[in-house]
């Protein structure tokens, strides 16, 4: 007789797999692949990015940080999606600047790119839905991966998906 505590964290661990996948794989608005991902299923690299959370939330005041870095305990795999700041060169204006050229002067991400990082997210959390298991979309865990350095330099917008495999979902009604 096997514990099934260990199979649903293998349930989670392909999960985030296949939900890898669908990021990658997700429409993008001009057929241009700039999103990145990154798996976190060891407790050592979790623990790594709840200490930035903390650090995050003391130095910015923002309390819900801490909040979520005590959430991703419950988490054996986090999906965390990232884009890449590639203008599209059309100077189109729908990031705020009126060229792609002053886009790049201020650092700034291409509207494409985020419209890019919100398909590959839905398509990942949809899919996490279909599979059953306890998630939510949460800024602060990429924000500690971006400062972490684990997209590198060019990755300025993210976002990540914590799973959990328990009685009852860890990432709503919180305190």
């Amino acid at each position: 007789m096997n514990n099934s505590a260990e199979y649903e964290k293998h349930a989670a661990v392909n999960a985030l797999a296949a939900m890898a996948a669908a990021a990658r794989t997700a429409p993008k608005a001009r057929g241009i692949d700039n999103i990145s991902t990154i798996v976190i299923d060891d407790p050592d690299t979790r623990a790594q990015v709840a200490a930035k959370m903390v650090e995050i939330a003391r130095r910015e005041n923002r309390a819900f940080c801490e909040r979520d870095a005590g959430n991703i305990a419950n988490s054996p795999a986090i999906l965390v999606i990232g884009v890449a700041s590639n203008p599209a060169d059309l100077n189109c204006g729908m990031c705020g600047c009126p060229t792609c050229d002053e886009l790049r002067q201020r650092g700034g991400v291409c509207a494409f790119n985020s419209m890019d990082l919100g398909i590959a997210i839905g398509s990942a959390a949809a899919l996490a839905a279909e599979l059953h298991m306890d998630n939510r979309v949460m800024y602060s865990i990429a924000r500690a991966c971006i400062e972490l350095k684990f997209f590198g330099e060019n990755v300025k917008q993210a976002l990540a998906i914590p799973l959990s495999v328990t009685g009852k979902n860890p990432f709503f009604d919180r305190k």
